[in-house]
């Protein structure tokens, strides 16, 4: 099944609440982005699955939480003053700016990509990447700062305070998810590319002789992640290894884990292999001592690094464009987003077959407060029960509940399943059990053809 357009992404995240421009109402901001209801949920899965996976089913690898304003000799120090820049390009005509890299030729003799005319482009220009701020009471007397463009540099300059505090000997890992701003000269593709974004990474540090070792685990590891835990298609990912012309400055070897975006394969995930470069560089600018004793090998010895790095944004966009799926049902068109249930900001709906029955609204709402207890549920009666149905497709819900007349008999309601859209009668007694054993992960078995309730 091939990817959706964006542009079918972008209608149904601001449609559904997912994504929204921010500050649209004065006419948004390149680069930025807010997270609607379900959004904001959908967000904090991608980042628990992670942290889960990464930090809490380990025990080589400690979490951190950095702050986002640091000294600025850190920047000074890890090269991004100096060097965190992109080549720029601009068009004299239509005054669009561009990234040099993006352009197939020199700028002297190819078309603006936005307006056509040809000889318009000026030669590229490096521009700063790094927002800059300033800290202290007055402007006049405040000292230069930047918003981190990476999360890495807080890991790298406590890693002395979290090997002390956490006693953990080589190899160990240090994980962080927080937000990180780069003024890029072209945000787009939705949330592809962003100005403010979160990221999730991983610094983790081994003994040098065993660089390449853990270079070629983290890459087949955190592949295996993507389809695994996330349930992105493998025929959607593939791995690039990066071309020595193309590494940054810090890197060694790196691997980028690529997915097949509407516009083409680009970067997903990224493994780098940062040698000592990092915890080199601060222990000399600070004086302090960053080596640790590894005892496998009786000497004290600065780390190599290891870094799987992925942006939330991006795995976010990516968990919406590979569970989009559009179908014909009945002769009509259905919109079904195959989420998986760990993943779905909403685990389970519950609605009432007639909204017009006081006491199936109120075994209904009291039933979605039940099972709110153990997992996310919702209640809905606005529609007829088919349009309910597709409401909750459309935005990933696995399971839905339908409670009837036959409800107020027999005590038992009907759980309906999203993607094979057959139903089962289960016990009200037995439903929070029966649902929280599905989203974790139990199979759905012996459902029957969907039908509308009793009493329809």
């Amino acid at each position: 099944m091939p990817a959706p357009n964006m542009e079918l992404i972008v209608s149904l995240a601001k449609r559904r609440g997912f994504v929204f421009p921010s500050s649209e109402i004065y006419g948004g901001m390149g680069g930025f982005w807010d997270y609607g209801p379900l959004g904001v949920e959908l967000k904090n899965n991608v980042k628990a699955a992670w942290w889960r996976q990464m930090v809490q089913l380990r025990d080589d690898i400690v979490g951190l939480d950095a702050a986002i304003i640091m000294n600025p000799r850190v920047w000074e120090v890890s090269g991004h003053v100096a060097g965190f820049s992109d080549p720029m390009v601009d068009c004299r005509n239509c005054k669009f700016r561009f990234r040099a890299d993006d352009l197939k030729g020199p700028p002297s003799e190819i078309a603006c990509p936005n307006c056509g005319n040809r000889g318009t482009l000026t030669e590229p220009r490096q521009f700063h990447l790094m927002f800059q701020t300033r800290v202290g009471p007055l402007e006049e007397s405040a000292s230069v700062a930047y918003l981190r463009p990476e999360t890495a540099q807080g890991i790298f300059v406590n890693f002395a305070n979290v090997a002390t505090t956490a006693r953990k000997r080589l190899p160990f890992g240090i994980a962080q998810i927080g937000k990180s701003f780069r003024n890029e000269i072209t945000p787009g593709n939705f949330i592809f590319r962003d100005r403010e974004f979160e990221q999730m990474e991983v610094e983790f540090f081994v003994h040098p002789a065993q660089e390449d070792q853990w270079f070629a685990y983290w890459v087949e590891e955190r592949l295996r992640w993507w389809t695994d835990v996330m349930g992105i298609g493998a025929e959607r990912l593939r791995l690039r290894p990066h071309d020595p012309d193309e590494l940054s400055h810090y890197s060694r070897q790196t691997t980028d884990i690529e997915y097949a975006f509407p516009m083409g394969w680009s970067e997903l995930e990224g493994v780098a292999d940062r040698t000592d470069f990092d915890l080199k560089a601060h222990a000399e600018a600070s004086g302090k001592s960053l080596s640790v004793f590894d005892e496998a090998s009786g000497e004290h010895v600065t780390p190599y690094v290891i870094e799987p790095a992925m942006g939330v944004d991006r795995a976010l966009l990516t968990v919406l464009l590979d569970a989009y799926e559009e179908q014909q049902v009945e002769g009509e068109k259905r919109v079904v987003l195959h989420l998986r249930p760990s993943l779905a900001p909403i685990k389970v709906a519950v609605m009432p077959l007639l909204r017009n029955r006081p006491e199936l609204v109120e075994l209904g709402q009291r039933l979605a407060s039940d099972l709110r207890l153990r997992l996310p549920a919702t209640y809905d009666d606005t529609a007829s029960i088919g349009k309910l149905y597709r409401r909750q497709d459309e935005i990933g819900t696995p399971f839905c509940v339908t409670v009837d007349v036959e409800t107020l008999a027999d005590g038992a309601a009907t759980i309906r399943e999203r993607d094979s859209m057959t139903q089962q009668r289960v016990a009200i007694s037995a439903l929070p059990d029966r649902i929280a054993s599905l989203v974790s992960g139990a199979p759905w078995e012996g459902g029957q053809p969907e039908r509308s309730p009793a009493g329809e």
